[in-house]
């Protein structure tokens, strides 16, 4: 009952709206979808993310190849063109990519150009971070914004126990 509280009292704090269930939940093994890339757009930004700070490493895999490579994946739905929140979200996934990008791939969806993986997470609203395990399976969801107090113990103990 505690956890519905929050989950609406996290709902009614955020600037974007959080809906839909994310069909993947811990436990599950997530589809591979193929995301468009960097190479996709011909290496223009603009034409695969709203954000206006994106970093290209959030950009050149696509998903199914992101599954192939058997490590940790933090996938953020996330459309900071309409999304206060989405925005800061993906601030913290930058800092976060700096301390694990050797060991954890980050990858950032944006509704506007990546539609095909909202709709096979089945994710309406934003933004909603999945943690994936190395074979493909939800390790934690997490709906609206996420602490960086929250998702690096998560990572450090994922890449402890791959032995990165």
């Amino acid at each position: 009952m505690l956890r519905l509280w929050s989950l609406v009292l996290l709902m009614l704090l955020t600037a974007c709206d959080v809906g839909g269930s994310g069909a993947f939940m811990t436990g599950k093994q997530v589809p591979s979808v193929k995301t468009k890339t960097l190479d996709d757009v011909g290496g223009d930004l603009s034409k695969i993310t709203s954000y206006r700070y994106p970093d290209p490493r959030m950009y050149r895999v696509s998903f199914d190849d992101a599954l192939k490579m058997g490590k940790p994946i933090v996938l953020e739905f996330a459309t900071p063109g309409h999304c206060t929140q989405c925005d800061k979200q993906l601030q913290l996934l930058k800092e976060l990519m700096n301390v694990y990008e050797k060991d954890v791939i980050f990858l950032h969806m944006d509704q506007y150009y990546n539609p095909e993986a909202y709709d096979a997470f089945q994710v309406r609203g934003e933004p909603w971070t999945f943690v994936i395990d190395p074979y493909g399976k939800v390790k934690m969801v997490y709906p609206g914004r996420i602490l960086y107090q929250e998702l690096d113990p998560l990572l450090k103990d994922m890449t402890a126990s791959t032995g990165s």
